[in-house]
């Protein structure tokens, strides 16, 4: 049965912009399914080796959208969001990531963009969520500067079939977890644990992008974005070490992936430790200019010096070679997935981000703001969404231009590593049945919105 409407009492969400743009997102691997419809990504090579996700399981069917996606856009029209954030899947375009392309892929977008429209949603495609072609990853992946073209002739591809009516794009979704995760702690695909030799897949990702960019703007799409991931960096204590931990982290999540988008340049000490070739050069395409800057937000993160051993964090286990040790920021609630909920820490964030690099940057956009809780009538993901929109109107209220925000996710679905044991979504998906079940957080939602309509 649907959720009740019904919610406990509360203030209602201060007013934000009228063109103030709410969306939802998702991504391709985590809620298509229809693999045998597609190319191979590393995802599937990664899923098939036993104890690489927690569950066991893989996403061959996880929300079965690519069959039911007419009743997902249903769920959007009815939430009353203005644009629906999805990925598409490189894979099932190229199937062997460059050459020939899936004329049926390109029809399952060409249908879903149509969808969208019909329905009064503005569709924004995201080129890359993580999941490479297998035929790439095979010769090298990111950790070889050709993939980075092969990675915008795909842009193209997408573009000349529904750049007519898919109007806000973005390149990559974060880079920084794909590099950290996926090549330098093997904890997600393609599982290479190169520490800090995984450093090319950063530049490599960085340099798709500005490619990327370069190919959209060629085929007349002029809204351009990136969804980087962010988050405040604490220091666990005043001393040195810690600090300097702490400030060491801060550069690899919050300036690695942001400064050469926007000021063209790596913090001090990383250019030179990217792979050969001209980096002024390819800072310069890096550098593209963007519409707009997303950041994808879940929490800030404490920071210490190196432990002795290896820690777990977030569902991760740290091994001690790291020159950092993320640690239990206490005193405040969790999610179900351990993440501490600290609203006022995104405010800090953009207001963060607005001093640090000013006039050069560009508007903003929440592209990923959401947490992981059991439960249909789910109260703390309205309490959790709740206290980050007020939080993000405080940022407003001090002058940062932020230009949309969107919910992860819309539905239930895979969660990488994690399997089907963290649910996300504003809807419920029964993973035997397939049914959808709009969650307690989907009606809070909706009538927020209205809220704000009237």
């Amino acid at each position: 049965m649907a959720a009740s409407d019904a919610t406990p009492a509360r203030e209602p969400l201060p007013q934000f912009p009228r063109e103030f743009l709410w969306g939802v997102s998702t991504s391709a691997h985590q809620i298509e399914g229809a693999v045998d419809e597609r190319g191979p990504s590393v995802w599937d090579a990664f899923t098939a080796v036993p104890g690489r996700v927690k569950d066991g399981t893989d996403a061959a069917v996880a929300c079965d959208h690519y069959h039911r996606y007419r009743e997902d856009v249903a769920l959007i029209r009815e939430l009353g969001v203005g644009a629906y954030r999805f990925s598409v899947s490189w894979p099932r375009v190229l199937p062997g990531g460059a050459g020939e392309v899936s004329t049926k892929g390109l029809d399952f977008y060409d249908r879903l963009v149509d969808e969208l429209c019909a329905a009064g949603v503005g569709p924004v495609p995201t080129l890359f969520h993580w999941d490479t072609p297998l035929a790439l990853a095979d010769e090298g992946g990111w950790l070889r500067r050709d993939t980075a073209e092969r990675f915008a002739e795909y842009a193209a591809v997408v573009a000349a079939r529904i750049g007519d009516r898919a109007k806000k794009w973005i390149t990559l979704n974060e880079p920084a977890e794909h590099t950290l995760l996926g090549h330098a702690l093997g904890q997600h695909a393609p599982g290479e644990q190169l520490m800090f030799d995984a450093l090319p897949v950063a530049h490599h990702q960085l340099l798709a992008h500005g490619l990327a960019v370069r190919a959209l703007r060629a085929a007349g799409v002029t809204d351009i974005g990136i969804a980087n991931s962010h988050g405040p960096t604490w220091p666990a204590s005043p001393s040195a070490e810690d600090t300097e931990a702490a400030d060491f982290y801060d550069v690899l999540l919050n300036r690695l992936f942001a400064d050469p988008l926007i000021l063209g340049r790596y913090p001090d000490g990383i250019g030179e430790l990217m792979p050969g070739g001209d980096i002024e050069a390819d800072l310069k395409v890096i550098a593209e200019p963007v519409d707009w800057y997303g950041i994808n937000f879940y929490q800030p993160t404490k920071v210490g010096a190196p432990l002795p051993a290896s820690t777990e964090f977030s569902g991760l286990t740290l091994p001690p070679e790291l020159p950092f040790s993320p640690r239990e920021l206490q005193g405040h609630p969790v999610t179900d997935f351990g993440w501490p909920v600290v609203p006022e820490s995104l405010t800090e964030l953009l207001t963060g981000f607005r001093d640090r690099y000013g006039d050069r940057l560009p508007p903003l956009v929440i592209t990923e703001n959401g947490c992981s809780y059991e439960g249909i009538d789910d109260q703390r993901r309205i309490d959790y969404l709740d206290g980050h929109l007020r939080a993000l109107h405080r940022a407003l209220e001090e002058g940062v231009d932020v230009r949309g925000y969107f919910v992860w996710s819309l539905m239930d679905n895979f969660e990488w590593a994690e399997g089907y044991r963290q649910r996300f979504g504003l809807v419920h998906v029964d993973y035997s049945t397939l049914e959808r079940t709009p969650k307690a957080s989907y009606a809070w939602l909706r009538e927020a919105l209205r809220a704000q309509r009237a």
